[in-house]
């Protein structure tokens, strides 16, 4: 286990996927698994690593982005693997997550997607990682898929060994 300095990350939680992935989390770093029952491990990033102090101003800022877009589903039924070789599920419509990913990237130019690492920002939803032996072909066997989700709800999680939690909650759409 490494001991990493904790970030804070803006997500989409997926409630229906949370016990694979904590299953997952718990496998690999169980420092990473949250004892706060708020706290969904499966999730779409929108943000991250975003603001380690947010002031009222910047979460305001946050609320009023999410107010722009109303409130969908979104089904996750297609697997992929990136190059980096995540595993991950594709959520379908993305184009309103990549929208909201735009413009939270917009109003806090100084937290780019993803540290600024990829050209594109891809909507999905993590699940594993080549490198453990996990393929896709593995994991569309043991999920049942497709899944259907609610985007009405928006976390700002801290992610720290041994602290993992909830910082905030604000509701996505008009």
């Amino acid at each position: 286990m490494s001991r990493r300095p904790g970030h804070s990350v803006i997500v989409v939680p997926v409630p229906e996927l949370d016990a694979v992935v904590r299953d997952r989390t718990a496998r690999y770093d169980d420092s990473y698994v949250s004892t706060d029952p708020a706290f969904v491990h499966a999730h779409i990033t929108l943000l991250g690593p975003w603001l380690d102090e947010p002031t009222a101003r910047d979460l305001e800022t946050v609320e009023r982005v999410l107010a722009s877009e109303p409130a969908f589903d979104v089904r996750l039924a297609t697997l992929g693997e990136f190059p980096d070789g995540i595993l991950h599920l594709r959520p379908e419509p993305a184009a309103p997550l990549a929208r909201m990913t735009s413009r939270l990237a917009e109003a806090f130019p100084q937290t780019p997607p993803y540290e600024g690492r990829y050209p594109e920002v891809v909507p999905h939803l993590t699940l594993d990682h080549r490198a453990t032996g996990a393929s896709v072909e593995g994991l569309g066997a043991e999920l049942d898929l497709p899944v259907t989700t609610r985007v009405d709800r928006v976390d700002l999680q801290w992610w720290a060994n041994d602290d993992c939690r909830v910082l905030r909650t604000w509701r996505w759409g008009r």
